[in-house]
């Protein structure tokens, strides 16, 4: 089954950061609790926006968040203090967001890491910056994957983000992703596939449908998880009605869910 990370908790977005800033938990929760009522699996937390503030920001965004939590939280930051301090006050088993093979990062994190029970997001990126090939997606996985098994984190347990580029850009960056998650969960079929699927739109207009199209292929291809706004009602018809066709929902089930509390609408 798809499941998906709801990414609206980021002091990055302005109604999120002036909450943040006025203490404002009732908004807070709203969003969290939306986010739940409409499927998401896990809720992103991240709180890095406020310069010199990350620390308190995450402590209280927790204290907030958890007694209303039903689904697994995903801590979202590149430091490793403050991961290690939200890593402590977590209830459920959390998702870590994220580490990658880019020298200062990996240094840190793998530390961190190390005899976690957790969650990883393993972004396809080292020093040389974005891939520029399936073949160089691949052997970034690769690497990541045989470098947090060997501190005891389970292939299972490994989310590859193989970084969705535009297709704007170049024509190929569409095909060249798809072809790297085919090849990445051919390699190792108990990863998952996850990642942000916006990026393939940028540049052009009508983004929406392009990427409802896009979750799509993604999910043929053996993507199973995205990072994503779970209020999207569209994207979510489509990812359910996606998932039913790729034989991943017994006897239709959710998608029937979906279509009787108005979720799915044609």
């Amino acid at each position: 089954m798809f499941e998906v990370i709801g990414e609206r908790i980021n002091t990055s977005r302005k109604l999120v950061q002036a909450a943040v800033a006025d203490r404002d938990a009732d908004y807070i929760i709203d969003d969290v609790q939306k986010q739940q009522e409409a499927g998401a699996n896990f809720i992103d937390v991240n709180a890095g926006a406020r310069i010199g503030h990350e620390t308190e920001d995450m402590k209280w965004l927790l204290d907030t968040i958890q007694p209303i939590a039903t689904v697994p939280l995903t801590l979202d930051s590149p430091d490793p203090a403050v991961l290690e301090m939200a890593f402590k006050m977590v209830e459920k088993t959390p998702m870590i967001n994220s580490i990658s093979l880019e020298k200062e990062r990996f240094d840190a994190m793998m530390p961190f890491l190390d005899g976690k029970e957790c969650k990883v997001i393993a972004l396809c990126m080292d020093d040389a910056g974005m891939p520029n090939s399936s073949d160089d997606i691949l052997a970034r996985a690769k690497s990541l994957v045989q470098e947090l098994n060997k501190i005891g984190i389970p292939t299972a347990a490994i989310y590859v983000d193989p970084l969705v580029q535009p297709i704007s850009v170049e024509s190929n960056k569409g095909t060249m992703v798809l072809d790297a998650v085919r090849a990445i969960k051919a390699l190792f079929p108990e990863v998952h596939i996850t990642g942000g699927l916006s990026n393939i739109s940028y540049g052009l207009p009508q983004r929406k449908i392009i990427n409802r199209t896009f979750v799509s292929l993604m999910m043929d291809a053996g993507m199973d998880s995205a990072i994503i706004d779970p209020l999207d009602k569209k994207i979510m018809a489509t990812i359910r009605t996606a998932d039913m066709l790729l034989g991943q929902d017994a006897f239709c089930m959710n998608y029937l869910k979906g279509v009787r509390s108005g979720a799915i609408e044609s």
